[in-house]
């Protein structure tokens, strides 16, 4: 994969690895009369890539949804940066250095590829040096198949070229942590090795990655620590070094 300009890279780089880029304490969030967060408490450093396991509905897309400011009434603290966002309406919270990816990605299906890529404005953390985000340049470096196809509709593109450009959309913005939601659903294999190889790459280049993830086998070899929510609750946390151990757990928890 092609080398990521000093430029591109500053965006991710504005404060020193092992800071702390999110921290979430007794959050708590309802969609209307549901109370569906129970206090929820988890910590993200800098530069590292957390998962989020559970079943579907035990809270896991509602907490991405949450920190981005995109559920009904919210209670706690939602920490980004050292800054709190708990009463930030999302666009704030996005200025903030903030991208969400949603599962149903948002494509414009009558815009071309690059139209796709070139629609949201660079919002990086204001004040910092890279805020413009990655050139387009940089992001048909790192996905090839995107500048293939960049005349072509967005109705037009594969489910893995789809996801490819979700992604890359955010990446122009500037955005520095990253809200990923179930990006390796119903992928062919090939592209599922081609969004673990991005996720690296991000990585080893100093963004903040919070994944929500069906997939354990794509998961696994990527995330530093994962959270387990069932719920609306984190019933357990571990690093990667405690994985294997807790395997017979995962199991009763998740089935795997």
């Amino acid at each position: 994969m092609s080398t990521v300009t000093e430029r591109g890279n500053e965006a991710a780089a504005d404060a020193a690895p092992g800071e702390s880029a999110l921290e979430i304490a007794g959050l708590q969030t309802w969609y209307g009369e549901s109370h569906i967060l129970h206090g929820v408490d988890l910590s993200v450093k800098r530069g590292e890539v957390v998962t989020l396991l559970g079943r579907n509905g035990a809270g896991r897309t509602t907490t991405l949804r949450a920190i981005m400011g995109l559920t009904g009434r919210r209670t706690g603290s939602i920490r980004i940066g050292g800054r709190e966002t708990i009463q930030m309406p999302t666009y704030r919270i996005a200025h903030c250095g903030v991208g969400y990816c949603p599962e149903e990605r948002g494509i414009f299906a009558s815009l071309s590829c690059e139209e796709n890529l070139l629609l949201p404005p660079a919002i990086g953390m204001k004040g910092t040096k890279g805020a413009g985000g990655m050139s387009l340049d940089e992001i048909y470096s790192m996905f090839p198949n995107l500048a293939e196809r960049r005349n072509s509709q967005g109705t037009r593109l594969s489910g893995g070229e789809q996801q490819m450009l979700a992604v890359a959309r955010i990446l122009r913005t500037g955005a520095n942590l990253l809200l990923l939601d179930e990006i390796s659903e119903g992928l062919a294999p090939v592209i599922v090795q081609t969004l673990a190889r991005m996720i690296l790459t991000l990585k080893s280049r100093g963004y903040t990655i919070v994944m929500v993830e069906q997939n354990f086998r794509f998961a696994a070899p990527l995330a530093d620590r994962f959270y387990v929510m069932e719920h609306g609750r984190i019933v357990e946390r571990f690093g990667i070094a405690e994985l294997e151990g807790k395997m017979p757990v995962l199991h009763d928890l998740l089935g795997v």
